[in-house]
């Protein structure tokens, strides 16, 4: 068995299709087929369930993808650590961060930190929060950005910023002339929500069903201005962090504090006993 038969399976697995996985690694589907058939062979055991459009996983399959994750991620730590021991000023970074913090606060961070270090590449992986902590954890992503609190048995936390959450709704609507509003208000209200991959999904949801009810949803969305510009439009209302409702600028809206408070607080999160390498640790400390 080769690293190179197990590298080339791990990718056929992630994107469950041969001719995908194929495109991506640069070989053509012929080859990589017959490579995980010799693979197979080997084991002496079906990997794969072929079907015209995609390749699933069998029991067996899944449990090579574990082993060869495992293997793929230990391989990537020797790597990393053996290019510290260089002391070069140069390195990589794979980086999750959600897009409504994104465009928020890192474009003026990362031309920032590309100055400072031009060596250093950021490959930045744009995902919902929760699905930035479950990368984090498989080890896909080195570093990411979420929102606490997060399970902090897994994660090494490097607090960013804390602020609270705004409702904002149209300047029409009978709050808008409210100073606060308290979310058991809110029961009969038409929301813009965020996607399940969101940690403000979970997190706001929770709130709702604390004060006791679950908020109807007309729409969810992924982007902060496109949840704007639906209030602006009157087709509902919605929660976003207070620094970001400084940056709408539609006449059409009003921002409202809320009670009980809901706090957005950010953090940059590692996993526990992951080896963090240098680039890794001089992003952190540049950004702090």
């Amino acid at each position: 068995m080769e690293l190179r038969q197990l590298q080339y399976f791990l990718e056929v697995a992630k994107r469950q299709s041969i001719s995908r996985a194929a495109e991506a690694l640069h070989i053509s589907q012929p080859a990589l087929s017959k490579m995980i058939k010799n693979l197979e062979i080997e084991l002496g055991m079906t990997l794969l369930l072929r079907t015209n459009k995609t390749s699933e996983l069998t029991d067996a399959g899944m449990v090579v993808f574990e082993y060869a994750k495992k293997m793929n991620q230990q391989i990537d730590d020797m790597m990393t650590i053996l290019h510290d021991l260089t002391e070069l000023k140069r390195g990589e970074i794979h980086f999750g961060l959600p897009p409504i913090i994104g465009s928020l606060f890192f474009p003026n961070v990362l031309a920032a930190f590309h100055k400072a270090y031009p060596n250093i590449k950021i490959t930045i992986t744009e995902y919902g929060g929760a699905r930035v902590v479950r990368s984090v954890a498989e080890g896909e992503l080195e570093l990411g950005v979420t929102v606490l609190p997060i399970d902090e048995s897994q994660f090494e936390i490097y607090p960013l910023f804390k602020e609270n959450m705004q409702l904002i709704v149209h300047r029409d609507h009978m709050l808008a002339h409210r100073k606060s509003v308290d979310l058991s208000e809110l029961e009969k209200e038409e929301f813009i929500f965020y996607h399940e991959d969101f940690s403000l999904h979970d997190m706001i949801w929770k709130r709702f069903l604390e004060v006791g009810y679950e908020p109807n949803i007309l729409f969810k969305s992924s982007q902060w201005d496109l949840m704007s510009e639906m209030v602006a439009a009157d087709l509902g209302i919605a929660i976003l962090p207070k620094s970001i409702c400084e940056r709408v600028k539609s006449k059409s809206i009003r921002a409202i504090n809320l009670t009980p408070a809901i706090p957005w607080n950010l953090a940059v999160i590692k996993k526990k006993g992951k080896y963090l390498s240098h680039a890794g640790q001089t992003f952190i400390d540049f950004i702090h």
